[in-house]
């Protein structure tokens, strides 16, 4: 009884089949093995079975095939050759030194020049609209596979398994293995290119073969450069319920998709063209450079992208979810490149030109990454034909001008993207691509706010614009949409980018165009899990009021407050940044981590806090001699203790050199506040402390800068450290599960929510309808701001003073309008009409609320009560310490923008008295005393009148004047009070006596109960 071959000859055999339609096996069970026309066996995708016999290991190429293939295509050139009697040995020799030279992937796509002769090694892949002898160009290459290749040319019964050829030039080898079997590609696979097979050898020579595949049935890894030991793969895998692996295929191997699809003629000629590149410059040393051959999901994003353009033309948007670590600078050059040689499929396709004119004019990359506009340049060199087909443009008028010198790829930046959505409005009888790279937002200050600056109208440095948001808010005015195709490649899509950019479902819902998690980027060891040591810290306080009144409060509000008040005091500061350095310097600094070049950054509240950190950990450092220096990051300028300060004043460094110099060894530290937060790829980062409020995008923005592979000082997720002050693990978790697989919006935004904000809005008063027409009119006809400034003063006028508003009723309308603004801002985009007033009252709406005063009587009192507060007791407590953060790997759905309009009259809030607002405070950031806040109390009371009934008391404490003797004797009254009661109260004397923070915490309080008796009234 016969039964089924699991081994790698039988992996081997259904690859040949696929490829060629037949097998070796089969052959010989049929006694056709030695038939002499192998065209035979030509059916499958196309390949010829190539024979072990015909490998040439000198120069690493089939001879059957390659002479066949220039015999039969070239004749005429072929002869120019043969005049001489060693014709092949020339072809061959010159061929070799080139390979040599400048690798093979230049002789593939410029063909060979030999004496007076031109050889074309591959013939192109067709477009729809290519002429007939492209066509059959084509149908003449010689695709061939080849089994158990004898490559070695000092070991002649070294074999690799198998190996593809074009026209007789190796192109890729593969190594197999089989699960079944017991060995794997990931571990056998891999190990036997690293230490079985000999990369001096031609065939494994880096630059003469492009691809190695180390393949079994479930998996495939790759790489392009074998280096013994050092080699490193990379997964050539789907990826499977957002993770690694490949998802179960119901026909066949899981990695099927290796033969049936990537291998195919079309494919691999395509990879050939517009996919593999070199980097570096084409003068440097061949083992100086790096290939580059596509991940699985860089190759499936790009060919999805141009197939859909190609099938419905333009207008279109694609939400590229792509997370840190997949190779979004490849994947937008790669899609870049190939958009401009796009062409529609058929006739009538939407923004088409005709099946014989390119679909896009010109494709516009919007990016803040210096390194992706030379990448860009160096790639169409290497692709392209025509070279300055690449220009910058920062205007509309520059967009003009590129276009009308052939420019096809042109590159700009998010700030600059606003006065380019212009250009392409005034471009109508042009086509774009618009690829948007919103992985490294911009640090400066936001471009929509010059008009505002212009008018005098200030911007909160806590509220600045993301890329997203910058993104969205320069496509609002719909002008691109009939156009121009958008492409936004992002890790972190906000609710408003889903619903502009994203692919709306049949239930309503809306969700990516391409998937590539940080699920899987951390799978696959392109990234790290950044959640795995996380430890946070809860500050603790004590805050004594002397206000005798109870007045309500808004209870976050002014909690939120209370904190900032607290957490921005200089004390507090200088504990945490003890606990910093105390950690980095025994946890990182001494112990070498990452072979001694290990880097840390601080975040902070806002540049304020920032600063304060820097002279803080400044001092500290230099107390210990100064170990190493830190740097400090900021935009602009602040004024804090009265002196203004600059990043470059205090660094002592340009601005602009900052990213340099903290690369450098002897800087460890980088204190920040919003500034690096995003963008800042610093592979040595392995420590975070945080010491501000984190969530959402910002929250995994932020964290993600630790999450950066670092291969030469061998990072690993244990190396990972954040030390969080502020934020819980909750909240952290929260923030993260949304990126972690896929993020998707339940439904769409109802903009009906318009009409009623309009309607109410309106009925106030505070505008006329005629000065939103006269301040619409005059702002597009860009008129000077000075003309602007009386239409909105006199709104803000009648808002302000002259409508004598109540305090609930101006808060109500400047929480509706910027509602207004925000929804508006976000829908114009995509609604399918367009709506006249909605669109002039957003103008003018964004330009009034800055200047609207909303000032409560609650601000007034939390104004108050900071002023009241006593900061007594400042300590930490760790609550979970090197924790490691599970994320739900299940799909997360965001729900869209709140469509109910909000008012301060809308719903209750949640108010407390002032002493209830304190006790939540501190039972909050409080930990370790379990005792209820009456029975603390009740014990406060009874201590401090054992502390009175003390006979030291009256001479050493009430009257004496020496505070510093008064401390001294009234801590050692304490001592023995407390020592005498622990029997009574065992919990508390252990805390007292064990914790240092705890115990500072509880003298503190008894002090300022004894001295001030008033503060907790005896019943």
């Amino acid at each position: 009884m016969s039964v089924s071959k699991t081994n790698e000859q039988a992996l081997e055999a259904a690859i040949e089949k696929a490829l060629t339609g037949t097998c070796l096996e089969d052959l010989k069970a049929q006694g056709n093995f030695a038939a002499e026309s192998q065209e035979l066996y030509r059916s499958g995708n196309g390949y010829f079975i190539g024979s072990a016999n015909d490998f040439n290991p000198k120069y690493a190429i089939d001879e059957t095939r390659f002479w066949h293939f220039l015999e039969n295509t070239q004749k005429e050139e072929l002869e120019k050759i043969q005049r001489s009697s060693d014709w092949k040995l020339k072809i061959l020799e010159r061929y070799d030194r080139m390979v040599k030279k400048y690798g093979i992937l230049r002789l593939l796509r410029k063909g060979l020049d030999v004496e007076d002769a031109h050889f074309t090694l591959l013939y192109q892949l067709p477009l729809a609209s290519s002429s007939q002898t492209v066509k059959d160009n084509f149908e003449k290459n010689e695709f061939s596979v080849t089994r158990q290749v004898r490559y070695n040319l000092d070991n002649s019964r070294e074999e690799i398994d198998m190996v593809i050829f074009v026209n007789g030039i190796a192109i890729a080898t593969l190594e197999l293995k089989n699960p079944w079997t017991g060995q794997t590609a990931k571990v056998h696979g891999i190990r036997q290119y690293k230490k079985d097979r000999d990369p001096r050898q031609p065939l494994l020579n880096f630059g003469r073969c492009i691809v190695h595949f180390a393949v079994d049935t479930d998996e495939v890894y790759m790489t392009t450069k074998l280096n013994g030991g050092k080699t490193f793969f990379l997964p050539f895998n789907k990826g499977y319920k957002n993770g690694k692996g490949n998802p179960p295929n119901p026909f066949g191997h899981k990695t099927a998709y290796l033969w049936e699809e990537i291998l195919t003629r079309e494919s691999l000629t395509n990879i050939i063209q517009h996919f593999v590149r070199f980097d570096g410059k084409p003068k440097d040393a061949l083992s100086k450079r790096s290939l580059f051959f596509p991940r699985y999901h860089q190759l499936d994003v790009v060919r999805k992208i141009l197939s859909h353009a190609r099938k419905n033309g333009v207008g279109h948007t694609y939400l590229i979810q792509h997370s840190a670590g997949s190779g979004k600078s490849n994947s937008i050059t790669w899609a870049a490149y190939q958009l401009i040689e796009t062409y529609p499929e058929r006739e009538g396709i939407p923004g088409a030109k005709g099946i014989n004119n390119p679909l896009f004019d010109s494709v516009i990359v919007v990016t803040d990454r210096r390194l992706l506009d030379k990448q860009l340049r160096d790639n169409i060199k290497e692709f392209s034909e025509v070279k300055n087909i690449v220009a910058p443009a920062y205007s509309s008028k520059d967009l003009k001008e590129s276009l009308e010198q052939g420019k096809r790829i042109i590159i700009t930046t998010i700030q600059k993207f606003p006065f380019i959505v212009d250009g392409i409005a005034d471009l109508s009888d042009k086509r774009f691509a618009v690829v948007i790279d919103e992985a490294h937002s911009s640090q400066s200050g936001t471009a929509a706010g010059k008009m505002n600056q212009a008018m005098g109208i200030k911007q909160n440095e806590e509220e600045q614009e993301d890329a997203q948001d910058k993104i969205l808010k320069a496509m609002q005015a719909r002008k691109m949409k009939g156009n121009a195709s958008y492409l936004a490649f992002t890790a972190t899509p906000k609710n408003a980018t889903l619903e502009r950019f994203g692919n709306k479902q049949d239930d309503g819902s809306f969700k990516p165009f391409h998937l590539y998690s940080m699920k899987q980027a951390i799978e696959e060891g392109f990234i790290l899990d950044v959640l795995a040591n996380y430890t946070t810290y809860k500050s603790y306080y004590e805050i004594e009021k002397s206000i005798e009144e109870n007045p309500l409060f808004n209870t976050k509000k002014a909690q939120k407050k209370l904190r900032a008040f607290v957490e921005r005091d200089k004390r507090t500061i200088a504990t945490k940044a003890e606990i910093m350095i105390e950690h980095f310097i025994s946890k990182i600094y001494n112990t070498k981590k990452l072979k001694g070049k290990a880097k840390g950054m601080v975040v902070t509240q806002n540049i304020e806090s920032a600063i304060r950190y820097y002279f803080a950990i400044n001092r500290i450092l230099s107390d210990k001699g100064n170990p190493f220096k830190i740097a400090v990051a900021f935009s602009g300028k602040k004024i804090v203790d009265g002196i203004e300060y600059s990043e470059s004043e205090l660094n002592g460094f340009q601005e602009k050199d900052t990213r340099k110099k903290f690369d450098t060894d002897e800087y460890r530290l980088l204190v920040v506040a919003n500034k690096y937060l995003t963008g800042f790829d610093q592979p040595k980062l392995c420590t975070m402390y945080v010491d501000k409020k984190l969530q959402g995008v910002m929250a995994v923005q932020a964290l993600s800068r630790l999450n950066r592979a670092c291969d030469t000082c061998s990072k690993k997720t244990e190396d990972l450290f954040i030390l969080d002050f502020f934020n819980r693990a909750d909240d952290i978790k929260a923030s993260f599960d949304p990126f972690y697989t896929s993020t998707s919006l339940s439904k769409a935004t109802d903009i009906n929510v318009l009409h009623e904000l309009k309607g109410v809005l309106d009925d106030v008063g505070v505008y006329e309808q005629v000065e939103v027409e006269k301040f619409v009119e005059m702002y597009f006809n860009n008129v000077d701001a000075q003309q602007l400034s009386p239409i909105i003063d006199t709104a803000a006028a009648r808002f302000n003073q002259e409508l004598e508003l109540e305090d609930d009723d101006k808060a109500d309308f400047k929480i509706k309008a910027k509602q207004f603004v925000k929804i508006y801002g976000q829908m114009a985009s995509i609604m399918p009409y367009e709506v006249l007033e909605w669109e002039k009252l957003f103008w003018f709406l964004k330009f009034l609320i800055p200047k609207l005063i909303v000032k409560t009587k609650e601000d007034e009192l939390i104004d108050e009560l900071l002023e009241s507060v006593d900061l007594s007791t400042y300590g930490l407590e760790r609550t979970k310490l090197n924790y490691t953060i599970e994320l739900d790997d299940s799909a997360t759905e965001l729900d869209p923008q709140n469509p109910n309009p909000r008012g301060v009259h809308g719903g209750d809030e949640e108010k407390d008295p002032l002493d209830e607002i304190i006790k939540t405070f501190n039972e909050r950031w409080f930990h370790g005393w379990d005792a209820t806040p009456e029975d603390q109390r009740i014990k406060f009371i009874s201590l401090s009148k054992h502390i009175q009934q003390h006979p030291d008391y009256k001479s050493k404490v009430a009257e004496n004047k020496d505070s510093q003797n008064r401390d001294l004797a009234f801590r050692k009254i304490l001592d023995e009070v407390m020592s005498q009661q622990r029997k009574k109260e065992l919990d508390l004397y252990r805390l007292y006596a064990k914790d240092e923070s705890f115990h500072q915490a509880f003298f503190d309080t008894m002090k300022r109960l004894i001295d001030n008796p008033q503060i907790i009234k005896m019943k």
